[in-house]
């Protein structure tokens, strides 16, 4: 039975271009998130694993791009395989398929560890430089969301009674930005 070949892509920030990752790549839909890897909570994710049925093919750039941690990348490949999906990684070579070998599991064991890694050390790296600018003087952490208009915008609506989810909607911040917002005045 022949499928459909289905596109995955994913980027971590709105400032990144998902483009990149299946360029001169045939797929029949395209599935494409917004959001970190560091959990499998990803509305084209589960968007994909609700639509592909057996035959199809799923295209990822990269293991990295469809989960950062080993037990979620195996956990995603053994599902997509069991549904008779095969899956394929453009940038590592490798296809995986409900009669995948010994081997070709070792290989996605070894690979996704690499990248589980990989996170790691960034996120490693990152806290050692906000410590050394921390103790420079100059870390000023992430920029307000809100100024100090829309702040005393945000306590009278809260005062007054409205929804918080409307107010944080018109602000264009999460609800926790909102609450630490009122938390923290």
């Amino acid at each position: 039975m022949t499928g459909q070949r289905v596109g995955y892509v994913r980027v971590s920030s709105y400032d990144q271009n998902p483009d990149r990752q299946l360029d001169q790549v045939q797929f029949d839909r395209l599935f494409s998130d917004r959001a970190s890897g560091k959990d499998t909570k990803r509305p084209e994710l589960s968007a994909m694993m609700s639509y592909v049925r057996e035959g199809d093919v799923v295209v990822v750039h990269s293991l990295d791009r469809l989960a950062r941690n080993l037990d979620d990348l195996r956990r995603i490949v053994q599902q997509l395989t069991s549904m008779g999906v095969t899956v394929e990684f453009v940038k590592e070579g490798l296809t995986f398929t409900n009669e995948t070998t010994p081997m070709g599991t070792l290989l996605l064991s070894v690979m996704g560890a690499f990248a589980e890694f990989e996170r790691s050390i960034i996120r490693e790296r990152q806290r050692e430089g906000i410590a050394l600018a921390k103790r420079r003087g100059v870390y000023r952490g992430r920029a307000k969301s809100l100024s100090v208009e829309q702040v005393n915008q945000l306590k009278k609506r809260v005062q007054a009674g409205d929804k918080k989810a409307v107010i944080a909607r018109d602000l264009g911040i999460s609800r926790e930005t909102l609450y630490q917002y009122i938390k923290n005045g």
